[in-house]
């Protein structure tokens, strides 16, 4: 009779064991970083890079990639081996494949697809989308809109505004793909409830009732050119980590179902595109750092709060050597800012000399921007090539820009970026997105889930399953 009732007791602490195990691993609280085109080499470089800076041989780890469960994911597309970030969105926010180019819908373009978010809004939970680049940008619209093109912009921003979500904010929306005569979707996005604050400042000047807020750059913002990338960005700027400040002051206020937040750094992607380890490095580190915010808020509920971190792909090919057994990382220090703004510099030199610009001067402009000669030694063949652009470009002749995905760019600021990135010993397979793993990491409720070879596909099923809104 003893044993029996020892028995029954055992059974009874089981049960109560695992339906506090099950309670445990309820998120309330979900946080979706999704580092755009951040491959596992766009990781461990920067963490390489800062272990160099501190003198060492060995990575400084970022602090998600000291999450506990960390594991890799595919990224093909429904289309394609090598997937673009339409598709690679859709698969992050639906749990399905889709091609290339379609935003929450299936190959067919006509079958839509229902996002996490969407589960999330439905179950009570606030909501909000946030991305370093155009709000209405292939990502960020995989999670509320659907269509049979990422370049349908204006179509997207009306189906963000229609989604009724709590929170969105970005680099604004793309001004380049939207036709004469259509409405202008601020004034849209007023008259459909949201508080619209231009600026950081403009935010916290907000009343503390604001209940549905669109956080987009002070003067005219604009989602073409994305935010300024972290290497170039001023105090006057809006930050990543700003907009995740907001957010979850947004989104945690009277919030009694909890809340689903995705936030995407975007511009690793671009940089990728432009083969820019510098920019690449610090756009990764200042993720990291939005990021910290979640952190902070996790380890004020632990219990409820599950952080996950992916990318949608990789890009660029990114890796640590170049056929030397050897790195140099931290000759990247002495990069000032993106090639992106160089070529800016480069242009304000042309005006500034009348396009009557000195070898002496360039040279001076290199020497400040990246370090070379000064802190950085140069080959005579690295010289020499600086000296051919200069040469082919500064001869009073239209100039030919280099062209990448997302910039047109001075020959003389791409060939300074190649021979620092030769010079760190960073190599590039291409200026597109690749077929490789992208890493993830995931800490809090329902973290464990993330173990094990996965597909893009199957973090969104996991996340609603750890949140609670399992997806159909």
């Amino acid at each position: 009779m003893k044993t029996f009732h020892k028995k029954i007791g055992m059974s009874w602490l089981f049960v109560l064991l695992f339906i506090g195990s099950a309670y445990a691993q309820q998120a309330k609280y979900v946080f979706y970083f999704i580092g755009d085109g951040m491959g596992l080499n766009h990781v461990h470089i920067t963490e390489m890079y800062l272990g160099e800076l501190q003198g060492r041989i060995g990575p400084v780890a970022l602090n998600f990639s000291e999450f506990p469960h960390t594991t890799f994911a595919t990224t093909f597309s429904a289309s394609s081996g090598v997937t673009d970030s339409a598709a690679a969105g859709t698969a992050l926010s639906t749990g399905s494949k889709t091609a290339n180019s379609i935003v929450g819908l299936l190959p067919d373009k006509q079958t839509p697809l229902k996002s996490i978010a969407v589960y999330a809004k439905e179950k009570g939970l606030k909501v909000g989308i946030a991305t370093s680049v155009a709000i209405d940008d292939a990502t960020p619209s995989a999670f509320y809109a659907h269509s049979a093109s990422r370049y349908n912009a204006y179509q997207i921003g009306l189906e963000m505004l229609a989604s009724g979500y709590d929170y969105f904010a970005g680099a604004g929306f793309h001004t380049s793909k939207r036709q004469e005569g259509q409405e202008d979707l601020l004034v849209l996005a007023r008259r459909a409830g949201y508080t619209v604050a231009e600026g950081y400042d403009v935010y916290r000047n907000q009343p503390a009732d604001v209940e549905k807020l669109i956080l987009f750059p002070a003067q005219g913002a604009n989602g073409d050119h994305g935010l300024p990338y972290a290497i170039d960005r001023t105090e006057a700027d809006l930050s990543l980590k700003q907009i995740v400040e907001a957010g979850i002051d947004i989104l945690s206020k009277d919030a009694p179902q909890g809340f689903f937040f995705m936030v995407e750094g975007g511009k690793i992607d671009w940089a990728g595109h432009s083969n820019d380890a510098a920019t690449v490095i610090y756009e990764t580190i200042d993720m990291a750092e939005a990021m910290e915010l979640a952190i902070d808020f996790y380890r004020q509920h632990p219990e409820e709060t599950l952080i996950v971190v992916t990318a949608d792909h990789e890009t660029g090919g990114m890796i640590p050597g170049n056929g030397k057994y050897e790195l140099n990382l931290t000759v990247l220090q002495y990069q000032k800012m993106s090639q992106a703004s160089y070529t800016k510099v480069v242009n304000n030199l042309r005006k500034q000399y009348n396009n009557k610009v000195s070898w002496e001067v360039v040279r001076g402009s290199l020497a400040e921007n990246f370090g070379f000669w000064d802190k950085v030694s140069l080959t005579e063949a690295q010289e020499a090539k600086l000296r051919q652009v200069y040469e082919e470009t500064f001869s009073n002749q239209p100039v030919e820009l280099k062209e990448s995905l997302y910039e047109r760019d001075e020959p003389i600021a791409v060939a300074a970026k190649e021979i620092l990135n030769e010079i760190a010993m960073v190599s590039w397979a291409s200026g597109a997105h690749s077929g490789s793993y992208v890493p993830v990491y995931a800490i809090g409720a329902g973290a464990e889930q993330f173990h094990g070879r996965l597909d893009i596909t199957d973090i969104p099923k996991k996340i609603a399953e750890a949140g609670g809104y399992m997806v159909e």
